[in-house]
């Protein structure tokens, strides 16, 4: 008796351009927006009063090079 075995197929699907498109704007925008927490919430450029922005990304800020002090 002999055995035959079909071998899976694999077969890649591609992802149309307008259903990724809207999610690279999206991590894009948010990419920016920590880009600003980081390297810019202080002084003459602050959206929100006090230090306490500066505060919570101080670590980070010195980790990715952007002077504070």
């Amino acid at each position: 008796m002999t055995n035959s075995y079909l071998a899976p197929t694999v077969g890649v699907t591609a992802i149309p351009l307008r259903e990724v498109l809207p999610w690279l704007i999206f991590a894009g925008l948010i990419c920016l927006l920590g880009v600003y927490f980081v390297g810019a919430e202080q002084g003459a450029t602050a959206i929100f009063k006090g230090m306490y922005i500066h505060e919570f990304v101080h670590d980070s800020r010195h980790l990715l090079g952007f002077p504070c002090h």
